[in-house]
């Protein structure tokens, strides 16, 4: 009977995985796999039960994470966040009380601000855009290392 818990859980996890794209599901029907293995040895369901727990999360914690940062790798960049980071030249001061800021990023005029108000950045300055806010880039002066 215990092959057959098994098998179901295994299959189900695998369809929740194949419906979700989640990369969650799939360790645990990893460690069902070794759960039904356990049983073909003739291992007692505690010994079952521990071997599907401790393969499943060993399997969560230390695959995961590479497997996200593998899948993730060649996401491309929208470009919201393509620009974030970017290091820019201001056009027109950038004073938020005066509601004043231009910069080109990648040929494309922005509104420019700053985070703080009492901050005014002269035109020509270099600056490195650190959040988007609407359609305005938040920047601050940039500094060289």
């Amino acid at each position: 009977m215990e092959a057959v818990v098994w098998l179901i859980l295994l299959i189900l996890l695998l369809g929740i995985e194949v419906i979700t794209v989640g990369l969650t599901t799939i360790w645990f029907a990893g460690g069902a796999l070794i759960a039904l293995g356990v049983y073909a040895l003739g291992l007692d369901v505690v010994w079952q039960v521990v071997a599907f727990l401790v393969v499943s999360i060993v399997l969560l914690i230390f695959t995961r994470p590479l497997a996200v940062k593998y899948i993730n790798a060649n996401k491309l960049k929208t470009n919201y966040e393509g620009i974030l980071g970017k290091v820019v030249r201001v056009t027109q001061e950038v004073n938020n009380l005066n509601d004043t800021g231009l910069a080109v990023v990648n040929g494309v005029e922005w509104t420019t601000r700053t985070s703080d108000d009492d901050i005014t950045i002269p035109a020509g300055t270099i600056v490195k855009v650190v959040s988007i806010t609407g359609v305005k880039l938040i920047v601050e002066e940039y500094k060289e290392l």
